[in-house]
């Protein structure tokens, strides 16, 4: 299955600079508002980058109408998806579904149907400030993981003494 629509809300330049002190968590939703959807048969993503002070919203996908089937097909794009992200909210997911996720490193979290994405960003904020849960420390360490690229970049932007 493919995107029906993919919007990017940042380029990827301004996405990997936030990711420098972000973590990107995914939504499953339609409305862009409110976590409302079942993992397997959401309809919309919505990825923000976040950190203890500011959120972003990164992009937005929408993969159209769904059933909830047990068709494992249609886990595979969305994991794609949020490659990358520490965290999807939904208000249900099944078994396979979150091991496939836990397998790629992103934690499934199971909310309440209508929970709003503005009070669950700013209590994931609010757990950053406060000293993270075992899963968002884990998250936090795979991003402070030492990256080869680094120090290409860094050459490449000259060096002044």
């Amino acid at each position: 299955m493919a995107f029906i629509r993919r919007m990017r809300i940042i380029d990827q330049n301004e996405e990997s600079r936030l990711m420098d002190t972000c973590l990107k968590i995914a939504f499953a939703t339609d409305d862009v508002k409110t976590v409302n959807q079942h993992f397997g048969s959401a309809k919309t993503f919505a990825v923000y980058a976040v950190n203890q002070d500011q959120s972003e919203l990164v992009e937005v996908a929408e993969f159209g109408k769904l059933e909830q089937d047990g068709n494992e097909d249609k886990l595979a794009a969305k994991i794609t998806l949020l490659d990358g992200c520490a965290a999807v909210y939904c208000e249900a997911i099944g078994a396979s579904a979150i091991r496939q996720l836990v397998a790629y490193g992103i934690q499934p979290v199971k909310v309440y149907r209508g929970s709003s994405i503005a009070e669950l960003i700013e209590d994931f904020q609010n757990e950053l400030r406060s000293g993270p849960s075992a899963w968002v420390a884990k998250a936090l360490a795979r991003q402070a993981a030492p990256d080869a690229s680094k120090f290409d970049r860094l050459e490449a932007e000259g060096w002044e003494e």
